[in-house]
């Protein structure tokens, strides 16, 4: 009986358990019917609207127009706290963004009963989030039949404009990619170019000179090269020959020399050599060849290229020394137009009577609260340049005296120049040198000095032991013009203007850009001397201007003191008075009577004089090198008060850097009678 109950139990345990997987089958079918039927009425319940879209594509919200019935949409959705929440609203509150992820095919208005929709916000498909709305709709007479309709792929306008939109980067993408690739390929190209470049020999075989206009041919000139060899070595072959007796072999390199000199002439390629030179250079060719065969050997030959080289040294130094002569020579040599200027001036001064015509503004020309210049020179044009630019910069030209001093022979021309030709409104005195009696060889030692006996053969004598052949390096000293008393005036500025508190010193070889009034508030903080210093790490200072193996110049100067120029200097007289200045100049002058202590010139003593005595102004106010110097940094040129043509190339000669000369010429009056007359010109 046991056993039974036993067997009965397992029987009804077995027949719940497949009750209840019956049961729970028939649920999950029918939830899966469920599932299928909305999926198939989708399609069909919004194919009108996905036809209407074919039509239409201009915006989302033509699946809803204003002549279809809203629909009402419950929204379920979580909060930001994690509860699930449902609202209610309408499809037209809903923006484009939102599409029927499966629209059934048909005309809403003619659909009844109720049906699930989904429907997607496109603005957030991409991400992992996904809003989805349940939309009722009252239709229980759908037939079975539409769940096999056709589905259809959604559709929007946002969706599609992002669609290009995406595309359009894609293509930008692709551009600035092969943009990419082409910049690295350029500089792949230009960094190989450069390595090239420093790895190239640049030393070019069998090209004469790498510097000429030609180099880019590197065989331009082989020819010529190799006819100048042939020269240099058959000048060697002919004095062996002419030691050994060979006549026929000597007379024959002497004529192939002189026949390849000819054919060269002044060619400097071959492009210049006559047509003939390649049949010359055979021929000699073949005459050297004969020549080494019979008189070739190594230490013979050697001897005499070395003797060949000693004097072609040898003849270097002596062009260049010669070069140095002619260069000074005609640096001072006064061209034929600015001598006729002086003759013309001073001939109508005296027959037209102006030496009888007595100076104006006399009370002027002593006024200390005036601005006062002082410039000593002999040469009319260039004095004219520098009133003229002076002038012509000045706020108040009224204020501005001008005292010139020149020598007897020039005092007339310069006289009458700036009768006819006075600057407005400006004072200009013009003096004699020869009229300041107190200037004697007893008082100055300049002039004592030139009455030695040995200064006047140093001047005066070619045939002195220090001649040409010292130096050229000497050679700008011994012009008699380093011991001329206008040079050396500048150091007798209280003598020549006693009532003058300060003075502006200019030379005749600058030009003045600015106005120059500032200088005389300078503070020269009890300093004579107003000047810009020259001094560029070790050039110019004063080792380069005094001889610091006299042991005077040892204990009384450093040799890396700073050097400074004249041709603009503001001087504080009454400072100069105090301290005695001109006393000091001519002890100094005195101990250099035998020219031990510096070279000639006024720049030596004027650094010993006023040493430690000197103020260094801004170097805008003067900038020197105009002259020498055809490398000047053209802005500070252009910006500097007053410019210094200090050097052997003036801008009156024809040596002048013609970059400079537009500078000076273009305060020249061109059409001035005189100048006319005497051919001056641009």
């Amino acid at each position: 009986m046991e056993a039974a109950s036993r067997t009965f139990w397992s029987f009804d345990s077995l027949l719940l358990t497949c009750s209840i997987l019956v049961i729970f089958s028939i649920i999950i079918v029918d939830a899966e019917i469920s599932d299928n039927k909305t999926i198939g009425r989708g399609p069909k319940a919004y194919r009108s609207l996905y036809e209407r879209k074919e039509q239409d594509a201009s915006s989302a919200a033509l699946m809803f127009n204003d002549n279809e019935k809203d629909i009402d949409i419950i929204a379920t959705y979580s909060d930001a706290s994690g509860t699930i929440r449902t609202s209610r609203v309408k499809m037209k509150d809903l923006s484009a963004s939102w599409v029927l992820e499966n629209p059934i095919n048909g005309d809403l208005n003619k659909r009844k009963g109720s049906q699930v929709l989904k429907l997607k916000d496109s603005y957030q498909a991409s991400t992992s989030f996904e809003e989805n709305v349940e939309h009722v709709i009252d239709d229980h007479q759908l037939q079975e039949s539409e769940i096999q309709n056709h589905r259809q792929t959604s559709w929007s306008p946002v969706k599609f404009k992002r669609q290009v939109l995406r595309q359009k980067r894609r293509d930008l993408r692709t551009a600035e990619l092969v943009r990419q690739d082409k910049e690295a390929d350029k500089q792949m190209q230009a960094t190989a170019a450069i390595e090239y470049l420093k790895n190239m020999d640049t030393v070019v075989k069998g090209k004469y000179s790498i510097w000429r206009r030609d180099f880019e041919n590197p065989n331009s000139d082989s020819t010529l090269k190799l006819m100048r060899d042939q020269i240099i070595m058959a000048k060697v072959y002919a004095n062996i020959a002419k030691s050994k007796n060979r006549s026929v072999l000597y007379n024959s390199l002497l004529k192939h020399v002189e026949e390849n000199l000819r054919v060269i002439g002044e060619a400097n390629s071959d492009v210049d050599l006559h047509p003939s030179s390649l049949d010359r250079a055979k021929a000699m060719g073949h005459t050297l060849s004969i020549a080494k065969d019979e008189l070739y050997d190594c230490h013979t030959v050697a001897r005499k290229l070395r003797a060949m080289l000693l004097s072609a040294e040898d003849n270097v130094g002596s062009l260049k020394k010669r070069s140095a002569f002619l260069i000074q020579l005609a640096a001072k040599t006064v061209p034929k137009p600015l001598h006729c200027l002086p003759l013309q001036l001073a001939a109508d001064y005296f027959i037209y009577g102006y030496q009888n015509k007595k100076d104006l503004n006399k009370e002027k020309l002593e006024d200390p609260s005036l601005y006062h210049y002082a410039i000593f020179s002999d040469n009319v044009l260039a004095t004219s340049v520098v009133v003229n630019s002076t002038v012509l910069h000045a706020n108040e030209p009224e204020k501005h005296v001008f005292h010139i001093v020149t020598d007897k022979l020039n005092f007339a021309a310069m006289k009458m120049w700036f009768i006819l030709n006075a600057p407005e409104k400006a004072t200009v005195q013009v003096e004699n040198i020869d009229d300041f009696k107190w200037l004697n060889s007893s008082y100055c030692s300049v002039l004592r000095q030139l009455e030695s006996v040995r200064i006047k053969e140093y001047y005066f004598k070619a045939n002195h032991p220090s001649s040409l052949s010292v130096g050229s390096d000497h050679l700008k000293y011994r012009n008699p013009k380093y011991l001329s008393m206008l040079n050396h005036l500048r150091f007798y500025l209280p003598e020549v203007y006693p009532k003058l508190s300060k003075i502006l010193f200019l030379d005749d070889d600058i030009v003045v850009q600015k106005d120059l009034t500032p200088l005389w508030d300078v503070d020269l903080q009890e300093m004579v001397n107003g000047a810009v210093e020259t001094c560029k790490e070790s050039f110019h200072r004063f080792d380069k201007y005094l001889n610091f193996t006299n042991p005077k110049i040892i204990e009384n100067f450093d040799p890396n003191a700073c050097g400074w120029a004249f041709g603009m200097n503001i001087f504080d007289l009454k400072e100069w008075k105090k301290r005695n200045i001109t006393a000091i100049y001519h002890r100094w002058q005195d101990m250099n009577e035998d020219r031990t202590l510096w070279k000639l010139g006024t720049l030596p003593p004027g650094l010993i004089t006023f040493y430690n005595l000197t103020y260094p102004l801004d170097r805008k106010w003067h900038v020197l090198g105009l002259g020498y110097d055809p490398a000047l940094n053209q802005t500070e040129i252009e910006n500097a008060a007053v410019i210094h043509y200090n050097g052997n190339y003036k801008p009156w000669l024809d040596l002048a850097v013609a970059k400079y000369k537009s500078y000076w010429s273009k305060y020249v009056k061109f059409d001035n009678y005189y100048l006319q007359l005497c051919n001056i010109s641009e």
